[in-house]
């Protein structure tokens, strides 16, 4: 397996890993507010950006890094309406939306950027040929 192929597979990795805990645990116990919050409809429109983006990428590895980067983006943007709309309170504090967002935030460009390298690498192979 060259480093190209294990960039993108760890990318996908990550991505899947970070779409389902999202999943996961808005589901579960909420990441903004009590268990239940109506809010939390909003990280399911994270996941749809993500899955869309990868279907406009036609998966491929340049691509997936935009749709990746641009999840990451409706991930803040999501804790962004949560702490300037008052959400969550008094269950979800301002810390505790940014560390608990921040954290997928996180995961989201890590693929990304895993993507991207893979991207990079590719047209590094297709240079040298």
């Amino acid at each position: 397996m060259n480093t190209e192929d294990r960039a993108r597979r760890f990318g996908i990795g990550v991505a899947l890993a970070a779409a389902f805990l999202l999943a996961w645990v808005s589901l579960g116990v909420g990441l903004i507010g009590a268990d239940g919050d109506p809010a939390n409809v909003m990280y399911f429109g994270v996941i749809a950006v993500g899955i869309v983006g990868a279907f406009i990428a036609r998966f491929e590895p340049c691509g997936m890094a935009v749709a990746l980067f641009a999840t990451a983006a409706a991930q803040a943007l999501v804790a962004a309406i949560a702490l300037f709309g008052g959400l969550g309170r008094p269950w979800s504090g301002p810390l505790e939306i940014v560390l608990s967002n921040g954290f997928f935030v996180g995961l989201f460009v890590g693929s990304g950027w895993l993507f991207r390298r893979a991207a990079m690498l590719r047209a590094g192979d297709l240079a040298n040929t």
